[in-house]
């Protein structure tokens, strides 16, 4: 692999969601990530089908060591490794890497330079730390999960692309390459604490500014971003299909009035809030009279600020995703590619997923594992 983070060498405790998806995004990059899997029995089933197989998108790019931690063996060659790694990433509950011999303290007494990054719902302390939760429930805790959705209907699940990926994922392959960055500098490691509700909480800085400002109140669907004003909302054409339209400065909403022939006056009021339902209704209508593909001819890639709304069949095929190259194939699984770009360190189309202890004997030649542990290490 090659990418800015090539030189890198990260251990990855395999879970669930955001750990995968942080260990994916650093592999992206070129750094070499090595996941420890659970060595399981022969016909053991998981609770996830998918994992293990091309279609773990998450796991891409990395080779897999399989251990079973409660031998003292393996849980020796796991510690030989962290001991050559920069960085180490867990997202299991509070407590449980301790009681496995694994914490914070013995690992940086070992490794005084490794970054250990830890990934929890809660975080590691506080009231809830340990009790289960999903990406719905952190965001519910923010105050960001009330603002979305439309007044009259309870908040909807945004997948769980806000609190796992974005509050939590991305804020852990942000700390601890702002870790590793520091220890080139101190030559020492620290613990990465990164908490869904505290990433997600991040995420909604701007709007809490609104809020203190006084330009944002509590009801749904009444404000600038969450679908309250006409023009920042998604639309159904004549064929079922939608759109996207977010016309918010003023010479963006003068230029969607032009482009769709408007001649009623009482949309020049853009910013009376007063008049947005009655606005948003008129908009309905006017979107309504022609398909989704029609109003592409009229709108796209105009300042309109303007998208159709494609489903993931359509995505990968769209002329701009393909321009750029925003999907790829991998083994034949058609999938996100990585992101973002560099101008001269690019990162290479990443390796499928590995199957569960696919690569462990070559993983103890490469990272120079003591032969003595080779011995005793009697699950390859």
């Amino acid at each position: 692999m090659s990418g800015p983070l090539t030189g890198l060498r990260v251990v990855e405790m395999v879970g669930l969601g955001p750990g995968p998806f942080a260990a994916m995004m650093l592999a992206d990059m070129g750094a070499e990530v090595i996941r420890i899997d659970r060595k399981t029995k022969p016909g053991e089933k998981t609770a996830f089908p998918i994992l293990g197989t091309k279609y773990d998108v998450l796991a891409r790019g990395r080779r897999s060591l399989a251990l079973d931690l409660k031998q003292s063996a393996d849980q020796a060659v796991l510690l030989e490794l962290i001991d050559k790694a920069d960085i180490l990433l867990e997202g299991f509950r509070p407590g449980v890497m301790e009681r496995l011999g694994l914490g914070p303290d013995i690992c940086l007494t070992r490794n005084a330079k490794l970054v250990y990054g830890r990934i929890t719902g809660w975080g590691q302390h506080g009231p809830l730390a340990h009790a289960a939760g999903h990406d719905l429930n952190y965001l519910a805790l923010t105050g960001m999960l009330h603002a979305m959705g439309r007044a009259d209907t309870p908040p909807p699940p945004p997948l769980n692309l806000v609190a796992d990926f974005g509050g939590g994922a991305m804020m852990l392959a942000f700390g601890v390459v702002c870790a590793a960055l520091e220890a080139q500098k101190s030559g020492l490691g620290q613990v990465v604490d990164a908490a869904m509700v505290d990433g997600s909480a991040l995420l909604g800085a701007m709007i809490y500014g609104f809020k203190q400002f006084g330009a944002w109140g509590s009801e749904r669907s009444a404000n600038l971003l969450d679908g309250g004003a006409p023009f920042y909302d998604s639309y159904a054409c004549a064929d079922g299909k939608f759109i996207t339209i977010g016309a918010i400065e003023p010479q963006f909403y003068a230029l969607l009035l032009k482009l769709t022939e408007v001649q009623d006056s009482s949309f020049h009021a853009q910013m009376d809030a007063i008049s947005w339902p009655v606005l948003k209704q008129k908009f309905a209508a006017l979107f309504a009279s022609k398909t989704r593909d029609q109003w592409c001819e009229i709108l796209e890639g105009t300042d309109v600020c303007f998208a159709p709304v494609l489903d993931m069949n359509e995505a990968p095929q769209h002329p701009h995703n393909l321009a750029r190259g925003n999907f790829m194939e991998i083994d034949g699984v058609q999938q996100p590619a990585p992101a973002p770009r560099f101008s001269r360190t690019a990162a290479e189309v990443p390796p499928p997923p590995a199957r569960p202890g696919q690569h462990s004997r070559e993983i103890l030649q490469d990272w120079g594992v003591s032969e003595n542990l080779v011995r005793q290490f009697q699950h390859l």
